[in-house]
């Protein structure tokens, strides 16, 4: 059985993640691969509960209590429906996790790393992606973007410019295996071209140049 793909797609708000995952689950299906495609937070019911409880802009959250919120919904992702599907060979296409948390709560809201990287080992049960695609993009732009499609702020969408800058930065600054830093500032179909040579480079096997 073909081993199963953990990709990942991560950046900061307005960089344009949702639209290369549609893109990517787009080209997968026409290469007759049925990606299992999900969100953090959320992709089950008990962890889209919590993003409505997190996202909520009328809500007010400790920096620890946020962390715990998001953490529960990683676990209850992670033992329902992605490793799972990793098990059973499937690709798992994931829009945001574990490094949302150390951009976010880490280095956005300043999370104790030692605490909170004790909590990810426990939702995420040493589970890492495949790939990592990270889409740069200033925070400014990212949110000048979201203002012109008329999007409505969240709770995190609201936060001061800062705390953007620090998330920003935090991306920027991941490196190791399997991870890919893609211009943001590219059209979404060069960005989805790019972001598929990298697939296809790391897992000939899957995904195939020119699809």
């Amino acid at each position: 059985m073909t081993p199963g793909c953990f990709i990942v797609l991560e950046g900061p708000e307005g960089a344009g993640k949702s639209t290369l995952a549609r893109a990517l689950a787009g080209r997968m299906t026409a290469a007759g691969i049925e990606p299992i495609c999900t969100r953090e937070p959320g992709g089950t019911p008990v962890a889209e509960a919590l993003r409505s409880e997190l996202l909520n802009a009328d809500r007010s959250w400790t920096p620890d209590a946020e962390l715990l919120y998001m953490v529960t919904a990683r676990a209850d992702l992670v033992a329902r429906v992605i490793g799972p599907a990793l098990d059973a060979g499937n690709v798992v296409l994931s829009d945001r996790y574990a490094l949302s948390t150390q951009a976010y709560q880490v280095a956005g809201r300043g999370v104790d790393q030692a605490f909170a990287d004790r909590l990810l080992a426990v939702a995420t049960l040493g589970l890492v992606p495949s790939i990592t695609l990270v889409l740069d993009l200033a925070p400014e732009e990212g949110i000048a973007r979201q203002e012109a499609a008329g999007k409505r702020q969240d709770r995190l969408d609201r936060e001061s410019l800062d705390f953007h800058r620090r998330v920003a930065a935090r991306y920027l600054a991941e490196h190791g295996p399997g991870v890919h830093h893609l211009n943001g500032r590219l059209t979404p179909e060069a960005l989805a071209d790019v972001a598929w040579t990298i697939l296809a480079r790391a897992r000939p096997d899957l995904f195939h140049f020119g699809v």
